[in-house]
């Protein structure tokens, strides 16, 4: 286990040893983290404006309602406020006894969505369940099942994840399979997302830094046969290496966005006053809403979003740092990744420094079960604090 016997193989190694009792104590007296709970409820309230914002002329034009969009996002969020407190008040032993369950589910409603006439299919993609008023995506169940299988496994194995054989090679082909079946659908963001956190659990975990080069050796070579046989994905990279080679075709979302960004200045040109989110820039309330909070709030606006995600990741760390149990420890770390680095990547590509991925950004762009998925990553995260035993506000 992740605890003072394994110290010499664990970068979260901790002298206390877990107790039940000594955790519902813990959990009893201490409340959630209120830097996290401020951070994303800022978050989603940026996200309520700019939703609204960006949605209005797309939903009265596509929906003949300029609050379809909206309606749906703010339902999205009472769900996941719903499971955010649902979530925060398990311990992390129930969490513990769902990480297998959970990944089961999560496999076979990937394999259920890729079904002909059952999965939705949109812009060549077959990624949603029809579940009425919100569809579904099992890639976004995928994310956090695979944090809390990680944790789980590694914390079982304990010094043997310190071998390739016995450590490294059987995680990584559980994240392969649940990655080729998002590939399948395709979500190529979702699933190189996967990737980088089973790397990251993984060497956290205490498995060698060699150790997790070795996957890398057969998966470059997939990688790029699957961006070179399939002409989108080339058109990505090629756009991305350089927008303004096709500015009124490939290039043109890539493009808006920086004019968007580029306009925006210091202090923006104003909530509701952006024009790039009128049917110039594609995806303006999902994929590519951080363009328009430059624009509109500017790089201060764009500064506060980025400092309310430092925030979080400071306060998910120190949930890992701090927590008296390996299993939570890693949890709080997979989570705290999970939402970051997501968001980082998001932001990445809207500024084109990365290509074109369709990954939201968690909290703030539209999206229902993308959601419903990181209100509860909060949840967990609280109910993890409660049982550090750190102040709140500390």
């Amino acid at each position: 286990m992740i605890g003072a016997s394994t110290r010499r193989w664990s970068p979260f190694a901790v002298t206390a040893r877990y107790a039940p009792r000594a955790e519902a104590r813990l959990a009893a007296a201490h409340g959630g983290d209120r830097w996290i709970v401020a951070a994303v409820v800022s978050l989603v309230a940026v996200g309520v404006v700019m939703v609204l914002n960006t949605s209005f002329f797309f939903a009265g034009d596509r929906f003949d309602d300029p609050y379809h969009v909206i309606r749906k996002h703010v339902l999205s969020i009472v769900l996941g406020t719903l499971g955010c407190l649902v979530a925060s008040r398990l311990g992390s032993r129930h969490y513990e006894r769902l990480a297998y369950p959970l990944l089961a589910v999560a496999a076979v409603a990937l394999i259920v969505v890729l079904i002909p006439g059952i999965g939705l299919v949109r812009g060549g993609a077959r990624r949603w369940l029809d579940l009425g008023p919100l569809n579904f995506q099992p890639s976004e169940l995928a994310k956090i099942a695979v944090v809390l299988y990680l944790a789980r496994s590694i914390v079982r194995k304990g010094p043997r994840m310190r071998s390739f054989a016995l450590g490294v090679l059987p995680h990584a082909l559980v994240v392969a399979a649940l990655a080729g079946l998002i590939l399948v659908e395709p979500d190529f963001g979702a699933a190189a997302l996967l990737g980088m956190l089973l790397v990251v659990m993984l060497f956290v975990g205490g498995a060698r830094g060699r150790d997790l080069l070795l996957p890398l050796l057969p998966v470059l070579p997939l990688a790029v046969y699957a961006v070179s046989s399939s002409p989108y994905r080339v058109r990505r990279v090629l756009t991305f290496l350089d927008p303004w080679k096709d500015p009124l075709d490939s290039g043109f979302q890539l493009v808006q966005s920086f004019l968007a960004v580029g306009s925006g200045g210091i202090l923006g040109s104003g909530i509701g006053e952006g024009k790039q989110k009128m049917f110039y820039l594609p995806e303006a309330h999902t994929d590519f809403i951080f363009s328009v909070v430059g624009e509109e709030l500017g790089l201060v606006g764009a500064l506060v979003v980025v400092v309310l995600f430092a925030t979080l990741a400071f306060r998910g760390f120190r949930i890992a740092i701090h927590h008296p149990q390996p299993f939570g420890q890693l949890v709080a770390c997979g989570v705290t990744v999970l939402l970051v680095l997501q968001a980082g990547l998001n932001m990445a590509v809207v500024l084109g420094l990365l290509p074109t991925k369709g990954l939201t950004l968690p909290f703030v762009s539209y999206g229902g079960s993308a959601m419903l998925t990181s209100l509860m990553a909060a949840g967990i995260l609280l109910a993890l604090s409660r049982e550090t035993g750190v102040r709140r506000c500390g």
